[in-house]
């Protein structure tokens, strides 16, 4: 058993697989989950695990260049606007209806347990030299 970093061996086997330019979203309980991409469902609970805590999780574990999330996020959830404005100084922020449609080229979607609005968010992954 590994002793630290992620332990759900669904997460971790599709994180090893992903490449430069592979596209991640990590999403809230309610975005809707388009047919085609991986998708690891984390949600045990409304709020569990956070959106947060997924998402710290993953930067650990990841090289990302770039990311997108929805405009919305800024007046419908503060807490998240915050959180991936301090991760990620130059994020693209779409209309949601936007972000539904580029997370159909997600190589994997990683589904939190978070049940506040617009806490999702488009990782791209970079390298790590």
């Amino acid at each position: 058993m590994k002793r630290a970093g992620i332990l759900n061996r669904h997460l971790a086997g599709a994180l090893a697989e992903l490449g430069h330019g592979h596209e991640v979203l990590v999403c809230d309980a309610g975005m809707p989950i388009p047919d085609g991409p991986r998708v690891v469902d984390l949600a045990f609970r409304a709020g569990v695990p956070s959106f947060a805590e997924v998402l710290e999780g993953l930067l650990a574990e990841l090289v990302v260049e770039g990311a997108t999330a929805a405009e919305e996020v800024r007046a419908a959830n503060p807490a998240a606007a915050g959180l991936l404005a301090d991760r990620f100084p130059e994020l693209a922020l779409v209309p949601h209806e936007r972000l539904k449609e580029l997370s159909a080229g997600a190589r994997l979607i990683v589904r939190t347990g978070e049940a506040r609005p617009y806490a999702n968010v488009l990782l791209r992954c970079g390298v790590f030299f």
